[in-house]
Parts: C-alpha cells; structure tokens; sequence
C-alpha cells in the first residue's frame, strides 16, 4: 500500500524544507507588527506560505485550495519549529470574514494591510453583562448625519492597547429583538472619545483591556453587511475565532517541543522519553494531535466539497483544541519536576518561562471565545440536534407550577 501523496507533493516538500533552512533565521511571528514580522510576513506571502487562497487582487498568494500542500506547509513549519507567519484577530478572524460578507470597497482597504502586519486588530464584542449572551449587548450606535455615534462599554478585549483598528458589535437599534438590530462596524483606535484601561490576565501580563466609547463617532460606511443585521457576521466571526483558538497547526508545534523536552529531561539518570508513565502520557497526547489534524483535513476538504456537512467537525475544533494545548503545557510542567514551578528571573527557568506562561494562558483560552460548556451545549443543540437546555426562566415556571 502507498500512503506516499505522490511526487508532486514531494516535491512541494522539499522545496519548502529548502526555503525553511535557507531563512529560518529570519522567522519572527506573533501577534504584534515590527520591521522584522512584517518582512517575514511578507516574505512567506510572497512563496505562498501564508495567505495562500487569499487572491492577489487583496494582496494574497492567489492560489487555488489544495488540502495537501496546506497540510505540508503546516507540518514542516511545525516540525522545524519555525514560525509560520503572523497570527491574530485581524489576520485569523476579520479577513476571511470579510472574504465572506465584506463589500469591495472593504476588501481592497482592508485585507492587504491585514494580512501584512501593518494593521493590527481587535475585537469588541464582550461587555460587563453580556458575555456567554452575547446578543444582550448595550455598546449603542445612533446615526447622526453621516457619522455613527457610538457610546457604551466593551470588556476582555484582547490587544486593545496596540491595535489600529476595532471590528465592534453595537446596538442600533434598540426596540429590536436581542439578535436583531445588532451591527457590525470598523473604527480607528485612536478616534476621539475612546479610553482603553488594562487588565492583568493569570499570567501576569496586561493582554486584556477594558474599553470604553463616550460619543465615537465613526463615518458612516464603515459597516459590515446590513444595518441591524450584524449578528450574522458575528456568528460568521466567532466561527472564525474558535478556528483559531483551537488551532491544530499550534497543538502540533507545542507537541514536538514537548517530544524535544522529554528527550533532553531525565529521572534518576534515565531520560523522560524511555519513563513508561511519562511516555504513556506523552503519546495519549500525540494520538489526541493527530486526531486534530485528521478532523482539519475534514474541514479543508468541506471547503472543496460543499456537499460535505463537516458542521459538528468545526464545532469541536474550540473545545478539544484548547483543552488540548492545556494537557500538553501541563505535561511539560509535569516534566521539568521542581524547575517548572519556576516564573520571573529565577535563573532554572526553562524556555523563558513559555512553559509556565502558556499553561496559564491556555486555561484562560478555554474559557475565553465560549468556554467549554458553552461549546458543549453548542455541540449538543446544533450539532447533534438534542433538546435544549432548560433557560432559568423555565425552570423557575415550572417549579412554581408544580408547587
């Protein structure tokens, strides 16, 4: 049997690996722009290693969906441990939703600049009473002339501090249903009446903002889709954002460096890949990564076969992806014994504390973007089509009713 995908593909392979050894020492990713992400970012568009189906006309590779070579360039640049081009909120979220509901005008002033690093996002959906229920959201926005006028509050919002730009959902309006009349807009950072107050997160670090808007006016045509019919892009957006929460191309990359660390980690002079307990542990995990792999296929291939339902596969991809990533750098802190209890500059500090800092961050993502049990009932509801969950309200009806 011949599970090679034939000499093409191959090929496709070995020049890749030839392009990483040649300029690995260039790779910077991440989040945040600088001279240096810009300039690899730029580099892996122009080879069609990043932004590769994005066309050119918005400043993509161009290249037609091909799920094998996604997969290759996924797995060499997770093997080599070597960035595989920016990842964030703008890239990840707005731009493929964009593709999807944008206008023209939208797409040609925006995604190019995105996808290159040289506008950053952030995202202003959650608020103080509207988390988990989104659609009770009150940030509102009155159409004032030709400018929207937008006040209320947003919280959790990741990257605020350095982004450029704002994709935000706010209420316009306000006699409508909860998930009507909801829009969808794009404003600067730096518009008058925008104040951004940090909040520490559980690694200790200010990742996440308070925001809060005191008549922001933003011009008119900075809409996505239709006026009160923004819920729709959100939907389009979260789905986007579970993407890449439970990103399986990360779970890879974090694995082998879990592999790197059980080989170089011993016990009683013996390294940790040969502990049976360690290795047992070590492998639940790899088959679990695979398994991921395995269902991002299904979902790359859905892309070309729309025919195919993979709506339970992209449903799963938030949930398992990030409870994955936790039990990974849990293990890793498992391994380095003592030495993994280690933060700030204690000099037995491994990696720069990524460790450390990743099995907190990692926790936060599981409930950040929906937490599990969210997801679980997202699952449950709309993927495998079981009754509801019975809302407070109901349960209080029926209780009185039985009394």
């Amino acid at each position: 049997m011949d599970l090679s995908f034939g000499e093409e593909y191959e090929l496709f392979r070995k020049d890749l690996k030839a392009f990483i050894k040649q300029n690995r020492h260039e790779a910077l990713g991440g989040r945040l722009k600088s001279d240096k992400t810009d300039a690899w970012q730029k580099r892996l568009i122009e080879n069609g290693y990043t932004a590769r189906t994005i066309p050119k006309a918005y400043g993509g590779y161009g290249a037609t969906l091909d799920i094998v070579k996604s997969r290759i360039i996924a797995e060499e640049f997770a093997h080599a441990g070597v960035a595989g081009g920016m990842s964030n909120q703008g890239i990840s979220m707005l731009v493929p939703t964009l593709l999807e509901v944008g206008s023209e005008e939208q797409r040609l002033k925006f995604i190019q600049g995105t996808i290159e690093g040289k506008i950053i996002w952030c995202q202003g959906y959650s608020e103080p009473g509207a988390g988990s229920d989104l659609a009770s959201l009150r940030t509102s926005a009155v159409l004032d002339g030709d400018e929207w006028v937008v006040n209320g509050q947003k919280i959790w919002t990741s990257s605020a501090h350095i982004a450029d730009w704002i994709f935000c959902l706010v209420r316009t309006e306000p006699e409508a249903k909860k998930h009507h009349g909801i829009s969808f807009l794009l404003f600067k950072m730096d518009t008058p009446g925008i104040e951004i107050r940090p909040l520490v997160d559980m690694t200790g670090a200010a990742n996440f903002n308070e925001v809060f808007f005191t008549d922001v006016r933003v011009p008119k045509d900075q809409i996505v889709g239709k006026r009160g019919a923004g819920w729709m892009v959100a939907n389009a957006i979260l789905g986007h954002e579970r993407d890449m929460l439970g990103d399986p191309n990360g779970a890879l990359s974090r694995l082998n460096s879990l592999i790197t660390l059980a080989r170089s980690e011993s016990l009683n002079g013996d390294k940790l890949i040969d502990h049976p307990v360690y290795r047992d542990r070590l492998m639940k995990l790899q088959g679990r990564v695979m398994a991921m792999q395995y269902n991002d296929m299904r979902i790359l291939s859905s892309r070309l076969n729309p025919g195919q339902d993979a709506k339970i596969a992209r449903m799963i991809v938030k949930l398992q992806g990030t409870e994955l990533r936790h039990d990974i750098e849990g293990l890793g802190i498992d391994m380095m014994g003592e030495f993994g209890l280690c933060y700030g500059d204690n000099p037995d500090l491994r990696d720069n504390g990524a460790w450390q800092s990743q099995y907190m961050f990692q926790l936060g993502l599981i409930i950040g973007g929906g937490t599990s049990q969210i997801q679980k009932n997202i699952i449950s509801e709309r993927g495998l089509d079981m009754p509801r969950e019975p809302r407070a309200q109901q349960v209080k009806s029926q209780e009185a009713n039985s009394q």
